[in-house]
């Protein structure tokens, strides 16, 4: 009975994930084909230029929405549980007003204080006007958070992978459009496109969903958010930090550097992320109103974390192996020539990565518990350690130590949420996330060796089968977890060789 139990467990979580990481992935793919374009159209530059108003306007963003979009999932999950339609009503009535309100008032405050930040930023005011149109963007930001988390609250998964992959789809079409017509020109209208493109798909989708119209007062709106406030606060205080360590990593290399460098800085960055961003923006889509419905339940939520912490590690070795191993060439791919000193960050930001991937389903049981002033605490630790790390990182080893920071930064951050989680719900890696650990860091920092201390070719050739090999034991292990009737198990069957797999799993089950 309890094989049944954790087999279903496990199917959730994978539907879940299959759901959106297959949204997810065509997502990743049209973003590495816009991504070419880009680096194609405006250079190192221009890519440069487009991560610093994205740092900028994260930041002020954050800072505005005061994080009641994420609190707000945590509050329509709750609400869609107790059956009490009328509260749903009036939680999704205030998140709209409050998430309209916090985005003109993000947009004002990005155009008040333009020159200043422009200052601040390029050492010139040329960029005021620039930076007043490009916070429109708050507005778009906001609302379509919103939006999406009603939807995510209702656990509307399909909904919610279609409303990424049109979003990024027509987004890219338009934005590289801009870029191709209008070149360096082109980046604050392609910005502002992206935003309005994706504040429309949302609100399509938004408007599907059946919530029962409520009669509020403005004043009884601001009453109710007031609970979504004490979480968001938290949240926006570390999602406020981690913006704002991003903003001043980037002013830090254009000073110390020049804009080419944080086009460099941005092309690694956001290579490495693309994959552990697929797996845990995935998995996380239905994990955290999961996690919350059994926030009184200790042990419920220890197997829920380990079972997504096993997924996640299974899902993402293969792409963080195959990236170490490929990272010149997916430079090469990815961007143009120019691009190449890119490929070193590059493998440190996957060894990072990987810390992320540990330490993603931990930093969650903070949340669904509700313990927000731990969670702040905690987040502001992070990122000092972040910036710390920066500093000593960029004046010793220039551009490369900024990497090496992300990597240190993951190894603290790791330790520090698993001892949370062990006060708070008793909470231990079950046997199966210790043997998936003890087998994939000794595998992934071996292939980093290897393309430290041997050529290109011969790292790439050793990492590739590394990679292959590796793919094939995640494989196995989500079969062992799934059981052979699964339909992804079945689909596995059907494929020559792989079938294999299946009955090597099951022999050992």
């Amino acid at each position: 009975m309890k094989r049944v139990k954790a087999n279903h467990s496990y199917s959730r979580i994978i539907k879940s994930t299959s759901i959106i990481g297959g949204a997810q992935g065509i997502n990743m793919l049209v973003g590495m084909i816009r991504v070419k374009f880009v680096a194609v159209l405006i250079g190192p530059i221009g890519v440069g230029l487009v991560g610093t108003y994205r740092a900028m306007i994260q930041l002020i963003g954050t800072f505005a929405g005061l994080g009641l979009q994420s609190s707000a999932v945590r509050d329509i999950a709750e609400a869609v549980g107790s059956g009490d339609e009328g509260e749903v009503g009036r939680i999704v009535l205030t998140v709209r007003r409050m998430c309209w309100l916090t985005g003109c008032l993000g947009a004002l405050l990005t155009a008040l204080f333009s020159t200043k930040l422009s200052l601040l930023t390029f050492n010139d005011t040329d960029h005021a006007l620039e930076i007043t149109l490009v916070g429109l963007t708050i507005l778009f930001t906001n609302v379509q958070g919103g939006q999406m988390a009603i939807i995510q609250g209702m656990r509307r998964i399909g909904d919610l992978a279609l409303l990424n992959l049109i979003g990024v789809i027509v987004g890219s079409i338009v934005s590289v459009g801009l870029y191709a017509w209008l070149g360096l020109r082109g980046v604050v209208p392609a910005i502002l496109a992206l935003g309005l493109i994706q504040l429309v798909v949302s609100w399509w989708f938004a408007r599907k969903v059946q919530v029962l119209r409520v009669q509020m007062t403005w004043r009884e709106s601001f009453r109710a958010a007031g609970g979504m406030v004490q979480l968001g606060l938290a949240l926006m205080w570390s999602g406020l930090m981690v913006a704002g360590v991003a903003y001043l990593t980037r002013i830090l290399i254009v000073r110390d550097i020049d804009l080419v460098a944080v086009g460099i800085f941005t092309a690694a960055f956001s290579l490495s992320g693309m994959i552990v961003n697929f797996v845990l923006g995935a998995m996380g889509a239905d994990y955290y109103p999961s996690l919350t419905a059994i926030s009184s339940d200790h042990k419920k939520m220890s197997q829920l974390v380990n079972q997504q912490t096993e997924v996640g590690l299974l899902l993402a070795l293969p792409g963080l192996l195959g990236t170490l191993a490929l990272a010149p060439w997916a430079i090469k791919l990815f961007y143009t020539s120019d691009f190449w000193a890119a490929a070193e960050l590059l493998r440190w930001f996957s060894l990072g990565c990987l810390g992320r991937v540990i330490s993603w389903p931990l930093g969650y049981v903070m949340l669904a518990k509700g313990k927000s002033a731990i969670f702040a605490g905690v987040q502001t630790l992070f990122n000092i350690v972040h910036v710390c790390l920066i500093l000593i990182g960029i004046k010793y080893m220039g551009l490369v130590g900024v990497s090496i920071a992300f990597f240190g930064l993951y190894v603290f951050s790791t330790v520090i949420v698993y001892m949370i989680a062990r006060r708070l719900i008793g909470f231990s890696w079950s046997r199966g996330v210790w043997s998936l650990l003890g087998i994939m860091v000794p595998v992934v920092f071996a292939t980093f060796v290897g393309t430290k201390t041997t050529s290109d070719l011969h790292s790439t050739l050793v990492g590739s089968v590394v990679t292959l090999a590796v793919g094939v034991l995640c494989l196995r292990g989500l079969v062992l977890r799934l059981g052979s009737d699964h339909k992804v198990c079945q689909i596995v069957a059907r494929v020559p060789l792989l079938n294999r797999i299946i009955a090597n799993g099951e022999a050992r089950g």
